[in-house]
């Protein structure tokens, strides 16, 4: 089986998937968008109202921030693989539980696996804590680490504010708008 029909089989796995509570109020599943060979991925933490709607990552308000922020970085979102730590909406928008990052574990390694980026970069602090969690580093506060690069076996994750946060809180969509394009610097510098 290739590496895309895996893919294919695991999004539809991820669409009957009753592990945790939060199949009950899914209207769908938002299991990832983008190509398969993609060098860069980004994981968010959870679908909100307008991507359960739609069954897509980050079209709602933060997804149209985030576009801003890929052009920032001299990033085509089509050309890069997008997807969350947890696949259903929890209710209110509320932070993913433990126990439902947990049940959604196996979704976002085995995409990690296919994928094989080059460079994820965690959007936000329940994608961070998960990822640098698993590579065995210490997890600090977002002001800390956002923007920086931890590498780990030839990847590369860099801890970024979620887009949304810039929504919430405005002082802070200079600070995103920074790191983006300090990630346009790496990148080019990883391109030569």
């Amino acid at each position: 089986m290739s590496e895309k029909e895996r893919l294919l089989k695991l999004a539809e796995e991820a669409k009957n998937c009753v592990r945790c509570r939060l199949y009950k109020t899914r209207k769908n599943v938002v299991f990832g968008d983008g190509p398969l060979d993609s060098p860069i991925m980004l994981i968010g933490e959870a679908p909100g109202y307008w991507e359960d709607l739609k069954g897509k990552p980050f079209v709602g308000a933060a997804g149209k921030f985030l576009d801003k922020l890929l052009a920032l970085a001299g990033l085509d979102r089509g050309k890069v693989y997008i997807t969350n730590v947890v696949k259903c909406r929890p209710p209110g928008n509320r932070e993913p539980k433990p126990d439902e990052v947990e049940a959604c574990r196996p979704y976002l390694e085995e995409q990690i696996n296919l994928i094989k980026p080059k460079i994820i970069c965690t959007l936000g602090n329940v994608a961070s804590t998960y990822l640098l969690q698993k590579f065995g580093f210490r997890v600090q506060p977002m002001g800390r680490i956002h923007g920086k690069v931890f590498e780990v076996n030839q990847l590369k994750i860099i801890p970024l504010y979620h887009p949304a946060t810039a929504l919430y809180k405005p002082p802070i969509k200079t600070v995103l708008e920074e790191d983006w394009m300090l990630l346009k610097a790496r990148l080019e510098h990883l391109a030569t």
